[in-house]
């Protein structure tokens, strides 16, 4: 049987809020995580029985937020992330427009179509790899294994910019012939 939102939501948004709050200290993050809670309560709906409400959303409440908070921990700010968020709020003119195009489809045009909505789920929007490999029907570890890969072309990148757009010697490590397997 379904549950109704609505009244679990007027009933025990404060509650999950003030959890949000205290762990992540951060009003806009906070309300974000809310969100949240309230978005997997929904996602599951059919599931969820109406018993224990208060503590099964201060527990979700807490997963999510220390779920963010190990985010954080290794996404911190400045890292990689940096460079696409520039490129994606690049400048509304058109010389800067061109420039971010150009730098994302030197970025994307080395990966598979797919690794764009990866790299969009996880680092832009959030999701943990385990979301991300759901939603792509791949495992977890070749979206881990995508994203690696991904990484190393933006450092590429940076370097390349960095540079002043003189080409440079690729960051990749390269495979010699004693590294080689068989």
């Amino acid at each position: 049987m379904a549950i109704e939102i609505e009244p679990i939501y007027r009933r025990y948004g404060p509650m999950v809020l003030r959890r949000c709050r205290a762990m992540l200290k951060d009003e806009d993050a906070a309300a974000d995580a809310m969100q949240d809670v309230f978005v997997q309560l929904l996602r599951h709906k059919e599931r969820i029985e109406d018993r224990g409400m208060s503590s099964f959303l201060y527990r979700v409440a807490t997963n999510i937020c220390l779920n963010r908070i190990r985010a954080g921990r290794r996404r911190p700010p400045g890292s990689d992330g940096e460079l696409l968020a520039r490129l994606a709020d690049a400048d509304t003119g058109l010389e800067a427009k061109t420039g971010a195009r150009r730098a994302l489809a030197r970025l994307f045009g080395e990966h598979e179509a797919s690794t764009a909505t990866m790299a969009i789920l996880h680092l832009h929007d959030g999701w943990t790899l385990e979301e991300v490999a759901q939603s792509v029907g791949m495992s977890v570890s070749g979206v881990r294994k995508r994203l690696r890969k991904l990484k190393a072309s933006v450092g590429e990148l940076q370097a390349l910019e960095l540079s002043g757009g003189q080409p440079v010697e690729t960051l990749r490590p390269r495979k010699e012939a004693a590294d080689v397997q068989l």
